[in-house]
């Protein structure tokens, strides 16, 4: 009898399958684990990830699509499939001692991790508009639960609610542009689109009313799932009011998932009407870049302010899609890869020092951890050199390239408006660190550090400062993988 789905499609998603049965396999397992040995689940999911990501060497070399054309595996895919793995691996890393602290040890959290990054990575591999549609829906349903996972905390419960109501109505709006798209051509796949809208009226022409108004329903849609300004207004709350490892989770792997979609989606699917959807973006980015980091400035809550600086972060992204080419889609790969790990760094913070009754998510929460635990807060300074987007940080390497391309490009003013508020973050990031250094720690200084914290902490300080010392291998991948849009 003859399989319903070709072994060759199946072979083209084993990643996704080793983390769905996974998954699955968790919460069939999680009522018959004890409360005390639940690491066990976290254990576990880290070998399926793990497993996950060597899978991903099978592919490489090959350039694959599955599913009628839905899914591709080329190495744009695989080099952000591989990025959003590791980002997961370090979410489970940092989640050991915070589970057991804020009283969510629950096996499902793990499945909902494992489930939100199968999401994440259909999203590069994302060639149709269908299929990124359900893919986004896939993450996005997994982090509406793991927004509001501590049932008895308010802001978590507030977060979770905000998060979902302003999750379906991006839905709404990239379905409408989704649908305005199908209108004009026929067909949902970025190819055909692309070249269906190559052969519609000329770029020097009146822009095509239909188009514009489905780029902006499109360009709405992802700038919620990125935090961009005008779109930005839940991020704050919902990184508040959610557990801080999914806080760290919702900003690095669903940005660098949105992002990586938004490349194939932009700058190959919509690449002949360029002219239509830069000037829009332009904007965007520059709006984001500034209102995100003049926000931070006054920000008392250390989650709030990484808040804000993934806003202002989403703007200097941007900056890549704007530019329209291979050094600016190669620039957004390394800044993702150097945001994975100066973000994530940061994060770790917050779970340092979080205790029972105190979430630790005022600044005023790490008074002197740089003093009583030196160690820790050079790291942290190495995590806010690199935010910052000084030498020699992956941060540095990222902006660098970012700026570059903006340059290269000819949008001079957009490089200059990042720089400048590169200086501005110099302020909000120091105001912590000299409240780490300068004022004195509290009598006991107790944190909350496990084994697996301090592997995830020791190899985010690594990944910044050796990318940022020999950047080449990165961006070699990164030049490699973005060849094939173009």
């Amino acid at each position: 009898m003859q399989s319903p789905v070709p072994l060759n499609a199946l072979f083209a998603i084993l990643p996704e399958i080793i983390l769905g049965i996974a998954a699955c396999a968790i919460f069939v397992w999680e009522p018959f684990v004890p409360k005390e040995k639940r690491d066990k689940i976290a254990y576990f999911s880290l070998v399926a990830l793990i497993l996950s990501g060597l899978s991903l060497f099978l592919f490489c070399g090959k350039n694959i699509s599955a599913f009628s054309g839905m899914i591709v595996i080329d190495a744009y895919a695989i080099a952000f499939k591989a990025l959003l793995i590791l980002s997961s691996i370090f979410v489970v890393l940092m989640s050991f001692q915070y589970v057991k602290t804020e009283r969510i040890h629950l096996g499902e959290y793990y499945g909902l991790i494992l489930f939100a990054t199968i999401g994440m990575m259909f999203l590069p591999s994302a060639s149709d508009l269908l299929s990124f549609y359900l893919s986004l829906e896939l993450m996005s349903m997994a982090f509406y639960v793991l927004t509001a996972f501590m049932r008895k905390d308010e802001k978590s419960l507030e977060a979770g609610v905000k998060y979902f109501l302003t999750g379906i109505f991006t839905s709404g709006l990239i379905l409408y542009g989704i649908a305005f798209i199908y209108g004009m051509t026929g067909t949902t796949h970025l190819g055909a689109i692309r070249a269906t809208l190559s052969s519609i009226g000329n770029p020097d022409t009146v822009a095509n009313p239909a188009l514009v108004f489905a780029m902006i329903l499109l360009i709405a849609g992802f700038g919620f799932k990125i935090a961009s300004v005008p779109f930005q207004m839940w991020a704050p709350d919902v990184y508040e009011g959610s557990p801080t490892t999914i806080t760290a989770f919702l900003s690095v792997g669903s940005k660098i998932a949105a992002f990586s979609v938004m490349g194939r989606v932009f700058i190959f699917g919509l690449s002949s009407h360029y002219d239509d959807w830069q000037p829009i973006l332009w904007i965007i980015a520059a709006v984001t870049m500034t209102w995100g980091n003049i926000a931070a400035l006054v920000q008392t809550n250390f989650k709030r302010l990484l808040a804000y600086s993934s806003i202002g972060h989403s703007g200097y992204f941007l900056i890549g899609l704007i530019t329209n080419s291979e050094s600016g889609l190669s620039a957004i790969f390394v800044h993702s890869v150097a945001y994975l790990f100066m973000t994530l760094g940061a994060f770790i913070m917050i779970l340092l020092v979080c205790k029972e009754g105190s979430r630790g998510d005022q600044i005023s929460d790490l008074r002197g951890l740089g003093r009583s635990h030196p160690a820790i807060g050079i790291a942290f300074v190495l995590f806010a050199l690199s935010l910052i987007g000084i030498p020699p940080t992956a941060g540095f390497i990222g902006k660098l390239l970012l700026f570059g391309a903006a340059i290269e490009g000819q949008f001079y003013y957009l490089a200059v408006i990042g720089v400048l508020n590169s200086v501005i973050s110099l302020y909000y990031y120091f105001k912590v660190a000299t409240i780490m250094f300068m004022e004195e720690p509290p009598k006991e200084t107790v944190l909350s550090f496990s084994i697996p914290m301090k592997i995830g902490l020791w190899a985010m300080a690594a990944g910044t400062l050796v990318i940022g010392l020999y950047p080449e291998p990165i961006i070699r991948v990164a030049l490699h993988s973005v060849k094939v849009l173009f």
